[in-house]
């Protein structure tokens, strides 16, 4: 019964409510990010983006997955990798294996097409973790993902990059540096102001362009009339 339970709350957490409610309230603050990230290099396209977050259970990686989905659900043609080759999670989100991916890519045991993985979202693709390496922090800063990111810019119109928490490891600041723009994912009501402010000051020693805050599962009062607009649908 517990292991049922367990199971049940795992699915309702990775739920990618862009794709199943489309026309939800959620859904559509998901559409203002994507909004907000088109207009934040107004000089510059910005092709590879990175999703983390201060501390593990924030939310970072359903919230990346929810916004590929509407860069899809846009026409542009997306990549999502699963970057946290510590503790993935993109695998159980789109119920797929994880047999092969990023790890196996990098250490050229597969190649791109192999691991690329064709999602049910049309223009939406995906690379999983792959097998977990016993040095993440080194793939990740190898010349090896450098020529992977570049090569990946030039065959998707976005690639948004899944990290692992900044304050755990620095596979997320590592890689920060190599993508064009960062989002930091906050948990509202429980991530801490000492550990947000840790989290960007790591990102600002790495020259990452910190793009903005998601503030993740944000309550609004049922009064608020954006709230009821949507909640009907």
């Amino acid at each position: 019964m517990f292991r049922k339970r367990k199971r049940q709350m795992l699915a309702t957490s990775r739920k990618l409510v862009t794709s199943v409610n489309p026309k939800s309230f959620i859904s559509e603050q998901f559409r203002t990010i994507r909004t907000n990230i088109n207009f934040s290099t107004p000089d510059k396209e910005l092709k590879t983006l990175l999703f983390t977050s201060s501390s593990p259970g924030e939310g970072k990686s359903t919230s990346a997955a929810n916004v590929a989905i509407v860069f899809a659900q846009e026409g542009k043609k997306v990549l999502l990798v699963d970057a946290d080759m510590r503790k993935p999670t993109m695998h159980f989100t789109f119920k797929t294996s994880n047999s092969i991916g990023l790890s196996n890519l990098l250490t050229k045991q597969f190649s791109l097409e192999e691991v690329t993985r064709i999602t049910n979202i049309e223009n939406l693709y995906l690379i999983t973790c792959g097998q977990i390496p016993p040095n993440p922090a080194e793939l990740i800063s190898s010349s090896s993902m450098e020529a992977l990111i570049e090569e990946l810019a030039l065959m998707y119109d976005i690639v948004i990059f899944d990290a692992p928490p900044l304050l755990s490891v620095a596979d997320a600041q590592i890689l920060s540096n190599k993508c064009d723009g960062t989002i930091l994912v906050i948990n509202s009501g429980t991530t801490e102001k000492e550990s947000a402010i840790k989290a960007k000051e790591s990102l600002i020693s790495a020259k990452a362009n910190i793009l903005g805050i998601l503030m993740n599962n944000f309550v609004l009062e049922k009064e608020n009339s954006y709230y009821q607009y949507y909640g009907t649908e």
